[in-house]
């Protein structure tokens, strides 16, 4: 049922949301006739939408609310839940098919869209990657790293600067890139040993920083911010491709990086360093109380987080072919951070869903043209709303014990 209460705070909120977008849906600047359209009928629109959106938010929140109230008097026991993710990868006949399919698509997907269409999917991608590797820092690990930039920036000017000064070629530097953001996240993982929280977000966003202003201003090193352009686009035995050839032939290398990405963080995760990481992430005293290295932990994690951010920044430098330090802002970081906590808190099928839908999703919205990061914005919105554990949650293992199976010591088995 929806209360009195309810009313007046959709009321409230849809008058909130009518003054947040009064300048977009209400003002328009014609500068040629230096005139001033006023659309009040938009006004008239958000207000309803909002007002409805609420209510019927609360609808839902209040049902689901009673249904386990219902549950609870009359003690009917949930349902258990299971780690549908690993039932899912186990089972190699209900996976196969749709991997075959997904697969499928993809390789034939450059025969089929336009050099447009193809960039876009490269550049999802390449977010998909980072979007994993950052996973590995803050959703498995449970360590908030607002920096994570810098380690693409460092793969990103590492091939830019070793191409230029040593003539080395893509291929030979892609290791190299991944190692060098490698080392930086050990050097970052040092001083924020005993940091956690707050405290290590806004260390490691000084990093980030101090990163980013270090390749603006050392004009020797990096050229500032001028850049370094004409960076070679990744070959294939030395033979002469055209731009198009270029851009399928590093869509594939992408297709190729992810499926890599994704065998090594999944088998991460299930080795003993994943559930370290993960018994870090739950309790760090705890975790530290049953033996585990925190040291080495700790370091383990931001330094593989920050080989796959070096990968895809030796990538991205080869993909534009130039690279200033206007592309590695604060914002991309939290676009990463967004992917992952929109996907789900270390969940790899969660994250690929989140970093396409974030990369794609404002491309093809742009028939809407002004409002098309309106409704981008509301989406995400409704999407933490709805679901605050992100896209896909993961779930946490547990062990349960069947009273109905003995052995012949009468000991309980562990299911």
């Amino acid at each position: 049922m929806i209360s009195l209460k309810d009313l007046k705070n959709a009321f409230l909120v849809s008058l909130w949301f009518v003054f947040l977008t009064f300048p977009l849906m209400v003002i328009k600047v014609n500068p040629f006739e230096r005139t001033i359209d006023w659309r009040w009928q938009n006004m008239g629109y958000v207000a309803a939408g909002s007002f409805i959106c609420y209510l019927a938010s609360r609808f839902f929140l209040a049902s689901k609310a009673a249904k386990q109230k219902k549950q609870k008097l009359l003690d009917i026991p949930d349902k258990p839940k299971s780690d549908w993710q690993q039932r899912l990868l186990s089972e190699p006949r209900l996976y196969l098919p749709v991997l075959g399919v997904i697969l499928a698509i993809l390789l034939i997907f450059p025969q089929i869209f336009s050099t447009y269409q193809i960039n876009i999917m490269i550049t999802a991608l390449m977010y998909v990657v980072l979007g994993l590797g950052l996973n590995i820092v803050v959703g498995v690990a449970g360590l908030l790293d607002l920096g994570y930039v810098a380690f693409y920036a460092v793969g990103a000017y590492s091939y830019a600067l070793l191409n230029l000064h040593f003539g080395l070629g893509f291929w030979a530097v892609l290791p190299i890139g991944g190692l060098l953001a490698a080392g930086f996240g050990i050097i970052l993982g040092f001083p924020v040993l005993r940091l956690r929280g707050d405290y290590l977000a806004i260390v490691t966003l000084g990093f980030g920083e101090i990163i980013r202003l270090i390749l603006e201003n050392w004009n020797d090193f990096s050229r500032g911010p001028s850049g370094i352009s004409n960076i070679p686009r990744p070959g294939f035995f030395g033979m002469e491709m055209t731009l198009n050839q270029s851009i399928s032939y590093l869509y594939y290398l992408m297709i190729a990086l992810v499926i890599f990405t994704i065998f090594v963080v999944n088998r991460l995760q299930n080795s003993r360093i994943g559930r370290a990481w993960f018994a870090l992430r739950e309790d760090e005293i705890a975790c530290q109380a049953m033996g585990i290295d925190k040291t080495r932990t700790k370091l383990s994690a931001f330094s593989l987080g920050a080989f796959w951010a070096g990968m895809v920044g030796v990538i991205f430098a080869a993909k534009t072919t130039f690279v200033n330090p206007a592309s590695f802002t604060f914002l991309e970081s939290a676009i990463i951070l967004c992917i992952v906590v929109l996907g789900g808190m270390g969940s790899i099928i969660g994250v690929i869903i989140a970093a396409l839908i974030l990369m794609l999703l404002p491309e093809y919205l742009r028939a809407f043209s002004d409002y098309r990061m309106l409704v981008f914005g509301a989406t995400l919105v409704l999407m933490m709303v709805f679901c605050p554990l992100g896209i896909i949650s993961t779930v946490r293992r547990t062990y349960t014990i069947d009273k109905n199976l003995k052995t012949s010591n009468d000991r309980e088995d562990y299911t």
